[in-house]
C-alpha cells in the first residue's frame, strides 16, 4: 500500500463533466487502483515501450480510455482526459 493519491487535472468538471455516472465511477475506481500502485503506475498502460509521461489505459472493455499522468514527485496520479465512445 502506498500514500499516493489521485485527482482530476485540471478539474472533475472539465475531465468528467457530461459522462454517464457509471463511466465516472469506473474512472474513479481505476484512478484509485493506479494510486495504490504508487510509483509502479509509471509503467501501466500505453505506451508500452517506455515509462513515465502521459499514459493511457482502456476503459470498460475498450469502449473508451483514460489518459493519466503519474507524478512521483507529487505522489499523485492525475486523470487528465477521458475518451468515451459510448
Amino acid at each position: 500500500m502506498t500514500d499516493w493519491s489521485w485527482d482530476y487535472n485540471p478539474s472533475a468538471e472539465y475531465v468528467a463533466g457530461g459522462l454517464p455516472p457509471g463511466v465516472v465511477a469506473e474512472v474513479e475506481r481505476l484512478a484509485g487502483e493506479l494510486a495504490v500502485l504508487g510509483h509502479d503506475s509509471v509503467r501501466v498502460g500505453r505506451p508500452l515501450d517506455r515509462e513515465g509521461g502521459l499514459r493511457e489505459f482502456d476503459l470498460l472493455g475498450g469502449r473508451g480510455f483514460i489518459s493519466f499522468l503519474p507524478v512521483p514527485r507529487h505522489e499523485c496520479v492525475y486523470v487528465c482526459h477521458v475518451t468515451w465512445y459510448g
